[in-house]
């Protein structure tokens, strides 16, 4: 099998790498980082620097790859050193709405169109992209986080739009949304205080979660997962 983890110099892309290496250690693994490649002994793992949201590099990645069976899109961005989460609506800016579509929803866009190809040579063609529970327009109750939650309803509705194009053009592929629960990494790091005991989930945790349900995908109709929303238990998440 060949992997590619997309964000895997953070948290749970990281320990999306580490659970890979130590579980399957024959398969080939391709990672990506945008800043710093974390180092491994693993000699099945390759790094890449990669510019996620540039066409361009990921254009280029695809061709440097090759044949890819799973990727796994990690990336992500719910605040950073310019932005916070727009409790209101006079929060909001036009550049932090941007940069969230930029991050959270256009990679996907941008892989599903230039590792199609390389996807339809494996036998059981997987992508799946990190999303949030927030991104569901059924679910959303609480209001807030305009930047964040637009992006990732953004990212579901591609997700979703590949699949039906998928399910027509590419029968052996799924691609799904996966919501990973309050994950104990720098993206939650602020927003922790109030969560309950019990679902404040590790890293580990997380990726054991998702490579379980990319597994199970593969053992069943691959039309039972394609074009889905799960949540870190295999439960489904209205869109």
């Amino acid at each position: 099998m060949k992997v590619l983890v997309l964000g895997a110099s953070g948290g749970i892309g990281s320990a999306m790498v580490k659970l890979l290496e130590s579980t399957e250690p024959e398969w080939e693994v391709h990672a990506t980082y945008n800043n710093n490649a974390f180092s491994t002994a693993c000699q099945n793992t390759f790094w890449h620097p990669l510019d996620v949201t540039s066409e361009h590099e990921v254009k280029a990645l695809a061709a440097q790859i090759g044949h890819i069976d799973w990727i796994i899109n990690a990336v992500g961005m719910l605040h950073n050193s310019d932005f916070t989460p727009e409790k209101r609506l006079k929060q909001t800016s036009s550049e932090q709405f941007m940069a969230s579509m930029q991050v959270n929803a256009l990679p996907t866009l941008l892989l599903a169109k230039h590792f199609e190809s390389n996807l339809k040579k494996s036998e059981q063609p997987r992508l799946v992209t990190v999303s949030a529970r927030v991104g569901s327009i059924e679910d959303n109750r609480l209001g807030g986080w305009y930047s964040y939650r637009a992006s990732k309803s953004a990212l579901n509705m591609l997700i979703k739009t590949i699949s039906i194009e998928w399910g027509r053009t590419f029968k052996k592929a799924a691609i799904f949304a996966f919501h990973p629960g309050t994950t104990d990494t720098s993206l939650s790091k602020p927003f922790q205080a109030n969560v309950p005991e019990g679902k404040l989930f590790t890293p580990a945790y997380v990726a054991q979660c998702l490579i379980s349900q990319i597994e199970k995908s593969c053992l069943q109709n691959e039309s039972n997962f394609n074009g889905k929303f799960l949540a870190y238990d295999g439960s489904e998440i209205p869109w």
